[in-house]
């Protein structure tokens, strides 16, 4: 299944909300259309937010039409603004925007269509980016994973959440590709259930045993011996390590030191934000808490309650045992390892 494909001056998004019972994919014409789509979650997971971002950039360039360079930044202004606001905490989203607005910052004194052009080479080079640093994740993380092991995952950090291949699942295929006999659990995923509805589906169609279980059992998993690690994806990192990723993440690193088993994080460097000191800097994004209070459009408790929907926590380094990404390994998550890695 591709996540997205830029084809024709449209964007095509895989409906992830309608997964695994209807496979179908959206047409975005405009950024607009794709700001919608990644506010409303037909795409989902950084990786993926990112590249999208990138052709709704490339979208709201080719639509602005003038041959006047200051008109043009004038417009694309509000284009990087708009997408900005669609979701606040996975950093892959604003790095791509500014890295598509450098590209046509440093060619001002082109002519807007050859800017046209190069947005979309590099938002064509994020997507490929995206998929090479994948396979190189899931590399690095083989090295950590042992025979026979049963490993413990949460949310999707697949190629639905990606362009390919994933991050967290990532190191799961390649485990899987070389052999190694490995038994998968997925917790569900409250409230959007992207594990139940996602990483099952992925792994069911790669051959790759797995067992789903409520968010809430894990513990009871762990207590019994039946979990050997845990990986997880992330949505962003901060300089000492700190990482925010699906909400619940932060509960499954505090079970997993109780009971001495390796927790470990999955993610591009793209994802680590060298601007923030540690976790509690990373703005938490609160959804819409009919996300909680109805399922499949039917209300599951009392009218008039109060709800708090949280989409992210935050996992502390001390609860991580190593960041798995793209360049390498980071073993006992700090700033000094953290920047030893990145600025090797």
């Amino acid at each position: 299944m591709k996540t997205l494909e830029f084809k024709n001056n449209k964007l095509f998004l895989l409906n992830q909300k309608k997964l695994p019972l209807t496979k179908e994919y959206i047409e975005c014409k405009n950024y607009i259309e794709v700001g919608n789509a990644i506010t409303d979650m037909y795409v989902r997971g950084a990786p993926a937010i990112g590249v999208t971002a990138a052709y709704g950039i490339v979208l709201g360039a080719n639509s602005i039409n003038t041959r006047k360079s200051e008109d043009f930044f004038k417009e694309l202004d509000k284009v990087c603004d708009f997408l900005k606001k669609t979701r606040p905490t996975a950093v892959n989203l604003f790095d791509s925007i500014d890295r598509l607005y450098k590209i046509a910052d440093s060619n001002k004194a082109h002519p807007i269509s050859d800017i046209k052009n190069k947005l979309l080479y590099e938002a064509q080079l994020i997507e490929k980016e995206d998929i090479s640093s994948n396979h190189q994740i899931g590399n690095f993380g083989n090295n950590l994973i042992n025979k026979n092991q049963k490993i413990l995952t949460h949310c999707n950090a697949g190629s639905l959440a990606t362009c390919g291949f994933g991050t967290a699942l990532g190191i799961i295929r390649a485990a899987h590709n070389s052999g190694k006999n490995i038994h998968v659990y997925a917790d569900e995923t409250r409230p959007y259930l992207q594990g139940a509805r996602l990483t099952t589906l992925e792994l069911k169609e790669d051959g790759i045993p797995v067992t789903l279980i409520c968010d809430n059992m894990a513990g009871y998993f762990m207590k019994e011996g039946l979990i050997d690690c845990v990986i997880v994806g992330a949505d962003r990192i901060a300089l000492n390590g700190d990482t925010a990723n699906k909400i619940g993440t932060y509960s499954l690193s505090v079970l997993a030191k109780e009971h001495n088993i390796p927790f470990f994080v999955a993610a591009p460097t793209t994802t680590i934000d060298l601007s923030l000191i540690n976790g509690s800097q990373i703005p938490i994004e609160e959804r819409n808490p009919t996300e909680i209070s109805h399922f499949n459009d039917i209300q599951i408790c009392p009218d008039g309650i109060n709800i708090r929907n949280p989409s992210f926590d935050i996992t502390p380094n001390t609860n991580i045992t190593a960041i798995i990404t793209n360049k390498g390994i980071i073993h006992n998550p700090t700033k000094e390892n953290m920047l030893k890695l990145i600025q090797d």
